[in-house]
């Protein structure tokens, strides 16, 4: 007996109501018209890739940083207007970028 079928014996006189659609709108990110900055360093010994120079919300950014590092697979932080992911994913970043619309600069190396 499945939980439906439990709720019609508890509830026989109920009428379950049907279920409201939501609808659920895209998120559309501001798209600049400044190139954003993709960088290398290395901190601690360890390379970082830093994108900098979104003119957009915090939020959108945030929304970014979390898609970029879900793609990729690696761990980052959203820190002081600036996404930092570890690793050098330079290349792979920017092809992310340009698939949603941005300009990417590469800076070093």
């Amino acid at each position: 007996m499945d939980l439906q079928d439990q709720l019609k014996n508890l509830f026989p006189d109920h009428e379950p109501s049907p279920e409201e659609q939501i609808e659920e709108v895209a998120h559309e990110l501001y798209v600049q018209k400044e190139p954003m900055i993709c960088k290398f360093e290395k901190r601690k010994g360890k390379a970082t890739t830093i994108i900098e120079g979104y003119e957009g919300t915090d939020e959108d950014f945030k929304i970014l940083a979390k898609e970029i590092k879900t793609k990729l697979s690696v761990g980052g932080t959203f820190k002081d207007d600036s996404i930092i992911v570890q690793g050098d994913y330079r290349d792979k970043i920017m092809t992310i970028l340009k698939e949603k619309g941005f300009k990417v600069k590469r800076v070093g190396g």
